[in-house]
């Protein structure tokens, strides 16, 4: 597994610039304070975890450092984490710009343990993180290492069910490509550019593994967290098939009777106090 994460961690080093300077993400309008679409996720995430002023929190795989900003500006006293160096500095020349007091550690996921010894009241993960991960058991006992007792975990992500059919077809039919129960062997896409600027001149080779949504919530329980929300929802933060459609708020659904598909998910679990 160590060669698939080392692979994807290039994969995103290479990435980085180019996600940064895209369109998709606007960060110069980030910076100059207009509000990013789809504003409306993020006030769902903020809802969920509540409010965060004085609050140590921990933003898992955090790529360069949007979110973690948006939760500084909250009131959080923020850490971002993440594999690829590239994404780190970005996050760190980001904050700074912004003037923004947020915290950048350079890890995955299962070795953070190791590099940082602090505790926090709110670990936050979300959109497009946990098909980079072969192992969620040990991801789970992460995050429950790093919860306060009381604290909480947040993650909203795109559904499993949404992640196995066929984005390459041009007529807009649902046909499932890939295992919604897979082994441990990760898939291998590949594809031009990257999801936030596709006509980059850069042949992409991702290594991702689907989890079905009984073994995310299951793996948080075994680490001895307690469930306290889960929901699904017929939308998505991006544009995952081509024949998508945008909501007036900024979110991606399905046309036609797949509209009642779920996209995303959200949960939130405690660690006993």
């Amino acid at each position: 597994m160590d060669d698939y994460l080392e692979a994807n961690r290039r994969l995103w080093d290479a990435w980085t610039p180019l996600n940064v300077a895209s369109e998709f993400y606007d960060v110069e309008g980030f910076k100059a304070g207009r509000v990013d679409r789809p504003s409306m996720l993020h006030e769902l995430e903020a809802g969920l975890v509540g409010d965060v002023t004085g609050r140590p929190l921990l933003h898992l795989q955090c790529h360069f450092g949007m979110d973690t900003i948006r939760w500084a500006r909250r009131g959080a006293r923020a850490t971002g984490i993440d594999f690829s160096s590239a994404a780190i500095e970005a996050a760190r020349r980001l904050a700074a710009e912004m003037g923004v007091p947020a915290t950048f550690v350079e890890s995955d996921v299962y070795a953070l343990p190791d590099r940082l010894h602090d505790r926090f009241d709110v670990v936050f993960t979300s959109h497009g993180v946990l098909g980079w991960l072969p192992d969620l058991v040990r991801w789970a006992e992460v995050i429950a290492h790093f919860l306060a007792p009381g604290g909480v975990f947040c993650i909203v992500e795109a559904h499993p069910v949404g992640m196995i059919f066929d984005e390459t077809r041009a007529d807009g039919e649902l046909r499932v490509r890939f295992p919604y129960f897979q082994g441990p062997e990760p898939i291998r896409d590949e594809h031009p550019g990257s999801y936030a600027a596709p006509d980059a001149p850069l042949q992409s080779v991702e290594h991702v593994w689907i989890h079905p949504i009984g073994e995310i919530v299951g793996s948080l329980l075994r680490a001895g967290l307690r469930l306290e929300s889960f929901a699904e929802y017929p939308f998505m933060a991006w544009r995952a098939l081509p024949w998508m459609e945008q909501r007036p708020d900024g979110a991606w659904r399905l046309p036609g009777a797949a509209a009642t598909l779920p996209l995303m998910f959200s949960l939130t679990a405690r660690k006993p106090a």
